[in-house]
C-alpha cells in the first residue's frame, strides 16, 4: 500500500508543501505570506500557529483529509550539528528548534510543524538532512588557528539526496561509493562523499570555498581584518558584503547567472565574461581538493543545483575537471522529493530513523 505523506518547507516569506504517495507527487503549493503578516510576530518561532493554520486551512480547502497522511515531514531547522539521515522529532528537537541552537531560520519551524500535525493525527514526524549535517573528518575541523574552527554547514538535503539518485540509477549503493558532489545555486557547496559520509565540504554560508551568487567564498584573511577595522563598514555591514553581496552581487550586481550568461554572451561584457570564468575557475579547484581528500579514488562528479541547468557552465567544469572522473548532471533541487524519500527510507524499513 502506498505511504501518503506530507511535506513542510517553510520559507522567510512562504510555506511550501508537498503530497506525495510514495515518491510520485500528488500536489505541490507555495503559500505566500505577506510582509505585513510575517512582521505582525517578533520570532519566528511566533509564527508557528499562524502558519499551521494556513497550512490546515489549505488542506481543507482542497478537501483533503489531514488524517489521511500516514507521515508528516519537515524541513530540518538549524540544530545541532548530527549527522546525516532521517531523524524522528522527539521533545529534545523540538526544544532545540524552538530555542534556535543552530541560528533563527523559519525552517525551524519545519519540525515543529511537522510534529505538531502528526501528533494530531496519530502518524510520525520527521526532519531529513538539515543544513547542519556534520560528518567532517576530524582533519577537516582545523582551520589554521585554534580560535576558529572549520564548521559543516551545506546544501546537505540536496546533495545527499543527488548521492543516493546517482547510486540508484547505476546499481550501487551509496555507502559503496566516493563522490564530489557540487551544489550550483545562491550558495554554493562542493561536498567530498566517501562511502555515505560528507567526510569534506566548504561553509556555503560564512565565508569558505568558491564565492557564489551571493556569497563571496574563502577571501584572504589580512585584507578582511584590515577592512573590519578601518573604521569604514559596521559589522553588519562588511558580513553583508561577505554573504549577501559578495559573489556575483559584489562583481555584476545580480545574483542571475542566466543574466551573468546574457550580458557576456550577447553584451559582449568583458567583465561578466571574466566573472563567470572565475566562478567555474574556484568551483574547478574546489573539486581538485576533494578529489584530495579522497585520494584520486572518485567514482563520479555530480553537478547539481539551479546553475547546473546552464550547459555552458557544466560543459566548462567538465572540460577541466573529467580528468578526475566522469560528470553526471542533475540541473535544479528538489527538495520537498527528497524530504518525502527520507521518510520514505524509514517507513519502507531500508534505514532506521536517527535519534536527535
Amino acid at each position: 500500500m502506498a505511504i501518503k505523506s506530507l511535506i513542510i518547507n517553510p520559507g522567510s516569506t512562504s510555506t511550501k508543501l508537498g503530497i506525495f504517495e510514495d515518491e510520485t507527487l500528488l500536489m505541490d503549493e507555495t503559500l505566500r505570506h505577506t510582509t505585513e503578516e510575517i512582521a505582525q510576530f517578533d520570532s519566528i518561532i511566533a509564527q508557528k500557529d499562524f502558519r499551521k493554520k494556513i497550512i490546515l486551512d489549505f488542506l481543507a480547502e482542497k478537501n483533503i483529509d489531514v488524517k489521511s497522511f500516514d507521515v508528516v515531514v519537515g524541513r530540518g531547522g538549524l540544530v545541532r550539528p548530527i549527522p546525516g539521515g532521517t531523524y524522528e522529532v522527539n521533545d529534545k528537537l523540538v526544544k532545540d528548534l524552538e530555542l534556535g541552537v543552530g541560528g533563527q531560520h523559519a525552517s525551524n519551524l519545519g519540525g515543529i510543524l511537522a510534529r505538531e500535525i502528526g501528533d494530531s493525527i496519530g502518524a510520525p514526524s520527521y526532519i531529513v538532512d538539515p543544513v547542519c549535517v556534520d560528518e567532517l573528518c576530524d582533519l577537516a575541523r582545523y582551520s589554521g588557528t585554534p580560535l576558529i574552527e572549520r564548521t559543516s554547514i551545506f546544501h546537505a538535503l540536496n546533495q545527499k539526496a543527488e548521492a543516493r539518485r546517482y547510486a540508484k540509477e547505476v546499481g550501487r549503493a551509496y555507502d559503496e561509493l566516493n563522490l564530489i558532489v557540487v551544489h550550483m545555486g545562491g550558495g554554493v557547496s562542493v561536498g567530498a562523499h566517501n562511502r555515505g559520509q560528507i567526510i569534506d565540504v566548504a561553509n556555503a554560508l560564512e565565508g569558505d570555498g568558491a564565492m557564489s551568487p551571493e556569497r563571496a567564498g574563502a577571501v584572504p584573511a589580512g585584507p578582511l581584518i584590515r577592512l573590519a577595522y578601518s573604521g569604514k563598514y559596521t559589522e553588519k555591514e562588511l558580513y553583508k558584503q561577505i554573504v549577501g553581496n559578495g559573489g556575483f552581487n559584489g562583481y555584476l550586481g545580480t545574483n542571475d547567472m542566466r543574466e551573468v550568461t546574457r550580458r557576456a554572451d550577447e553584451e559582449g561584457d568583458e567583465k561578466a565574461r571574466t566573472i563567470r570564468e572565475v566562478f567555474i575557475y574556484q568551483i574547478c579547484k574546489q573539486i581538485g581538493a576533494m578529489a584530495t581528500v579522497l585520494e584520486g579514488r572518485v567514482d563520479r562528479i555530480i553537478l547539481t543545483g539551479g546553475i547546473a541547468y546552464g550547459k555552458n557552465i557544466t560543459d566548462a567544469i567538465a572540460k577541466k575537471v573529467n580528468f578526475i572522473a566522469p560528470i553526471t548532471v542533475y540541473p535544479g533541487e528538489d527538495e520537498l522529493l527528497a524530504l518525502a524519500q527520507g521518510a520514505l527510507r524509514v517507513m519502507n524499513k531500508e534505514e532506521e530513523a536517527k535519534v536527535y
